[in-house]
């Protein structure tokens, strides 16, 4: 688009930049404007955070970064913003925006997902086109998201029906050592499983996972609480789309 932008990654305590860049480098067909942990960005740079965790989460774990990642924070999000709108920490949102404050806010949101959000609507579409082909080296039958404690709680209670399965996990103390638990980060995970089961029963705001199978032909198992309407049954339904990233575009302008 011509737009000179990067990608800043403050590093979770646990992973060195290697570590992203391997993952990145295994996913995509290019790695590149991507910089690690320090920043300063120009006063008339914009921020474009893709949900309003990414500011929630620096807010809770801001004691846990280095003085300079806390520094590249509050830079990054002292000036402008375009957010996407997102409702998982409702309370903590508000005292991250007065932590950071930030000089403006402008707001996308899936209307779809979040009907009382705000901002232009604006829908999270994978970019297929920049993605490595996947190798089929099929490990196990099903394979389950347990990446946080509710969600590995959820697969405990029926992981008995899918005896051949794999777990993504991480080796926490939560996990249970009788499972197939695969820890993250996996080399080419969408090539060593036949179908993906579903289980989350928390908000779930954007699924990646649902398009990523739907894209290279795995099969999908709905194994949750069909009832709840959010991320999960909004793309369950949706079909795979080239990204529209004219919403953003449009902002940055604004912007400018």
């Amino acid at each position: 688009m011509g737009i000179n932008a990067k990608v800043i990654v403050i590093c979770n305590r646990k992973f060195s930049p290697i570590d992203y860049i391997t993952a990145i480098k295994n996913k995509y067909i290019h790695c590149e404007n991507i910089e690690f942990n320090k920043i300063i960005p120009d006063n008339n740079d914009v921020s474009l955070i893709m949900g309003r965790s990414q500011m929630s989460l620096a807010y809770i774990d801001f004691h846990n970064y280095t003085t300079t990642q806390q520094t590249a924070l509050k830079k990054l999000f002292c000036s402008k913003i375009i957010s996407v709108y997102s409702e998982n920490h409702p309370e903590i949102y508000p005292k991250a925006v007065r932590f950071f404050s930030p000089d403006h806010i402008t707001d996308l949101c899936d209307h779809e997902v979040y009907p009382n959000g705000i901002g232009e609507h604006f829908e999270k579409t994978i970019y297929f086109d920049i993605h490595r082909t996947i190798k089929n080296k099929i490990q196990f039958e099903h394979l389950f998201l347990g990446t946080n404690e509710k969600y590995y709680a959820t697969i405990q209670e029926i992981i008995d029906q899918y005896p051949n399965h794999g777990i993504l996990t991480y080796n926490e103390k939560y996990i249970d050592a009788k499972n197939n638990n695969v820890f993250a980060p996996v080399d080419d995970l969408l090539g060593m499983f036949e179908t993906y089961v579903y289980t989350k029963n928390t908000f779930d705001p954007a699924p990646r996972i649902f398009q990523e199978c739907r894209y290279f032909g795995k099969n999908i198992i709905y194994q949750r609480d069909k009832s709840i309407v959010d991320g999960g049954s909004v793309y369950w339904d949706r079909q795979l789309k080239q990204p529209d990233i004219e919403p953003i575009v449009e902002k940055i302008e604004d912007l400018a």
